[in-house]
């Protein structure tokens, strides 16, 4: 689901091979999309100012706007631009949400996410305080020629 008017989505992240306990699992995950509603600046999650800049500088296309993200009045406008900018947290597993902890897995910290509209490719850091720093994830689509595009209609 994505609201962009609330600078919201949510979805469900399908993972293979993560660990030998479950090969394969799901976590329902919320996200922030960095614009007029949330600032590059998280301010939760145990992420302070620090973390987000070294989280943030290791996507080329945040790079030249740095400078700008202490600004109290800086507000990143992701319409018309190649790139977006947003933070993803993972809520819990799916389909059994009581599962709080996985052997060789952890959902408690979030990703910084960079997603590239002209290419499809999503980059992401995952932060944890306890975690090793900048775990990367990358997506990028792969075509199905067996199933059909998904849409909803509001």
């Amino acid at each position: 689901h994505v609201d962009l008017s609330e600078s919201f989505l949510c979805g469900y992240l399908h993972i293979q091979g993560l660990t030998e306990d479950y090969p394969e699992l799901t976590t329902f995950f919320e996200a922030e999309i960095i614009g007029r509603k949330y600032s590059f600046l998280t301010k939760k999650w145990d992420a302070d100012d620090k973390v987000d800049i070294q989280h943030w500088t290791r996507f080329p296309a945040f790079r030249p706007l740095k400078s700008h993200m202490k600004n109290d009045g800086f507000v990143y406008d992701f319409h018309n631009k190649d790139f977006i900018f947003m933070r993803w947290k993972e809520h819990f597993l799916v389909p059994d949400h009581r599962v709080r902890t996985i052997n060789g897995a952890s959902f408690a910290g979030f990703y910084y996410i960079c997603y590239q509209l002209s290419t499809g490719m999503i980059t992401g850091f995952y932060f944890h305080k306890s975690s090793e720093r900048f775990q990367e994830l990358k997506l990028r689509h792969c075509p199905d020629n067996n199933s059909f595009p998904s849409f909803e209609f509001r």
